[in-house]
């Protein structure tokens, strides 16, 4: 097959799935939320009326008006620009913590099927150990072993996701190790490094792809819950669950200051669900419509 005829056959391809993605209307939605918070994240200087620290206290806890559309919290910054620097900081924590997660736990499942037997015990036997302990407990387990921050709440939320991508991983290189391409390399004297990651695992990506995007969903959720007890993202950082922990104690007599990020936090994880599962039916033979 000549160089060419492979170019238009990846070109058709391509093509084909993102008809296929466009005919999907919940992944189409999700895909246009899920553009609007990224290109809001990027852009969150411009955007932003005001910074996300700046304060006024002679306009604390106001209602939703033309100078503050969603209104003040409770040391007079606007709540607005702190939701649009706060997608910066939740979308960061979602896709490095999914990154540091499907690398830890593909690489591990991709080692332990290919090599099998023993390898294959030992590994996933650990791995089920970790399963045993629940994601959020496990993540609230290592923040507190490394201390509050962004960058360790993304390492305790990597780890905590390691498993899971593992076990996923392991099963879609099973199929994908007895390939004949995959001889073709042994034969002509491939190293194991060589064959799994150049071989096996971009041929197992399908499954990757679709659980590290509902993945992400599941990491913000979690980034929410650490900074809510205090052992994710510090203040002043416009982080949505420090902002609803920060906003708890006036839940009854100002209702915007939990209510919006709340409700960002709702509208992001919708968004990435509606994409992942229009992601499943493309990728995912069996489920095509």
């Amino acid at each position: 097959m000549t160089e060419l005829s492979m170019q238009k056959r990846r070109s058709s391809r391509r093509r084909e799935f993102w008809l296929r993605l466009c005919r999907n209307k919940a992944a189409l939605i999700g895909m246009v939320i899920l553009s609007v918070l990224i290109i809001t994240a990027v852009f969150a200087p411009i955007i932003a009326p005001y910074h996300y620290d700046e304060q006024n206290y002679q306009i604390t806890n106001q209602l939703p008006s033309l100078a503050h559309p969603l209104g003040t919290d409770n040391c007079g910054r606007d709540i607005l620009s702190r939701l649009i620097y706060g997608s910066r900081v939740s979308l960061q924590i979602g896709f490095i913590a999914v990154g540091i997660g499907a690398a830890v736990g593909g690489l591990l499942g991709a080692v332990a099927a290919f090599y099998g037997k023993a390898v294959d015990n030992i590994i996933m036997r650990c791995i089920d150990i970790v399963l045993a302990i629940p994601s959020t407990l496990l993540a609230i387990s290592i923040s507190a072993a490394l201390g509050p921050g962004l960058t360790n709440a993304m390492i305790a939320i990597g780890i905590g996701s390691a498993p899971n991508y593992a076990r996923i991983v392991r099963a879609s290189v099973l199929t994908v190790k007895e390939q004949e391409f995959v001889e073709a390399a042994r034969c002509v004297g491939a190293s194991d490094a060589y064959i799994i990651l150049r071989e096996i695992l971009p041929n197992a990506l399908s499954p990757i792809i679709v659980q590290a995007t509902l993945g992400v969903a599941s990491a913000i959720l979690s980034a929410a819950a650490l900074s809510f007890i205090g052992l994710g993202i510090q203040p002043p950082s416009p982080e949505w669950g420090a902002m609803l922990s920060a906003g708890r104690v006036y839940i009854r007599d100002f209702w915007p200051i939990v209510t919006f990020p709340g409700v960002a936090i709702m509208i992001t994880i919708f968004a990435l669900n509606l994409f992942g599962d229009g992601l499943r039916d493309v990728l995912d033979p069996k489920l095509r419509r």
